[in-house]
């Protein structure tokens, strides 16, 4: 009874089974293997910016040089052997301050000379003047003739020019005196000298003996392509940018090779009217306070000078700027997660983001990371782009 019980059951399973095998497919998708699809890849998240308008002072950076505010170069003014160096090479100097002496010895010997000359010379007036003198009289009264007083006020007039003379013969002797003190015309650093003790300078030619430069202030010399002026004065024109004022125009600043900015601010003081015909640039020039003297004649550095201010600028961190050799692009994408290349025109950077005045518009996410992930027309799912942070270390354990 028990076993034609079982044997129920199993027919019942059996008819079940069929019964399961004949209902139709579900609406569930199916492999080749008779088993479910896969559900579809979710699209690929990318990093954007979204777009913002604001006022950005567009800043140019352009290469330049230093040079010395003033430059005199110390030279024998008179001959002679070189008696003594008065100064440190590489060390400040004032203004008249002694650098060099030269035996001085032939000098003072024609100034005695000439001192004599004009005893000699005021003796010799005395005496005319005194002769002149005693005729007026005798020529009032007829005792004398015509001809004498004329010869005595002749040889006065002489006597006079002749301690002209010898005046001006001591003026040029004492400068030689003088001269054979050589002394440095301006306040500044001077150079290595020229010369040693016992050289023969001066003689037959003006003898260079040392450099004397002033560096503080100091000036930088700089250039700008032409083809950028005229740019900037047609985007000033066409009311894309605006000018910048008078004030913050002439402020520019400076920075070294190792990218370190200069501590003081410079003034632009000269714009030349030429355009160099064998590069097209204009030449421009900046001084600068140089009171620690670490600007030096001679260096390479970076000038940043402000020219316009853009109203509508875009700031783009410099990631997702696309830069080619002939222009600039950025990947945009759309509401429904399309991305689209979009041709921009980049003017300069501020703070390490590109400043974009063209090809975008206000609220458009541009995609800043992940471009990697992006494949053809596929759409991505874009997320707020965050900028790195810098991560602290750990202390270092005792």
């Amino acid at each position: 009874m028990a076993q034609s019980a079982f044997i129920s059951k199993l027919g019942l399973m059996a008819c079940l089974a069929s019964l399961l095998c004949a209902c139709p497919a579900s609406n569930t998708p199916a492999t080749a293997t008779g088993g479910p699809a896969p559900a579809a890849p979710a699209p690929p998240e990318v990093a954007v910016v979204t777009t913002a308008f604001s006022s950005v002072a567009l800043r140019t950076e352009l290469p330049g040089r230093t040079e010395a505010y003033r430059i005199a170069q110390v030279r024998a003014r008179v001959a002679g052997i070189v008696q003594k160096i008065h100064f440190d090479e590489g060390s400040e100097v004032k203004a008249a301050q002694a650098l060099f002496q030269i035996d001085d010895s032939p000098y003072k010997a024609s100034l005695n000379s000439t001192q004599a000359s004009l005893a000699k010379s005021e003796a010799n007036l005395t005496q005319a003047q005194t002769l002149a003198e005693r005729y007026k009289p005798l020529i009032e009264a007829n005792a004398i003739s015509q001809q004498e007083y004329v010869s005595a006020l002749s040889a006065f007039k002489q006597a006079q020019a002749d301690v002209a003379v010898a005046k001006a013969n001591i003026e040029t002797a004492q400068l030689n005196v003088n001269y054979a003190a050589v002394r440095s015309p301006i306040a500044g650093r001077v150079g290595r000298a020229l010369v040693t003790e016992g050289a023969l300078v001066g003689q037959g030619e003006v003898t260079p003996l040392a450099v004397v430069q002033q560096i503080d202030p100091i000036y930088v010399n700089f250039t700008q392509a032409a083809s950028d002026v005229m740019r900037l004065r047609s985007l000033l024109a066409s009311g894309k940018l605006q000018s910048t004022k008078a004030e913050q125009a002439s402020t520019v600043r400076l920075k070294f090779e190792d990218g370190t900015v200069f501590a003081h601010t410079g003034r632009l003081i000269f714009s030349d009217l030429n355009v160099d015909p064998g590069t097209g640039q204009v030449t421009l020039r900046a001084k600068f306070p140089n009171p620690q003297g670490l600007l030096l004649p001679g260096m390479f550095v970076r000038v940043q000078t402000q020219q316009a201010t853009a109203a509508q600028a875009i700031l783009l961190p410099q990631q997702a700027v696309l830069r080619s050799g002939d222009s600039d692009s950025v990947k945009v994408v759309a509401n429904d997660g399309k991305v689209t290349t979009r041709k921009i025109k980049v003017n300069g950077s501020l703070e390490g983001q590109w400043i974009v005045l063209e090809g975008l518009r206000e609220g458009e996410m541009v995609v800043a990371e992940g471009f990697q992930k992006m494949k053809g027309d596929a759409p991505v799912k874009p997320i707020a782009w965050q900028p790195a942070t810098a991560v602290s270390k750990p202390s270092a354990r005792p």
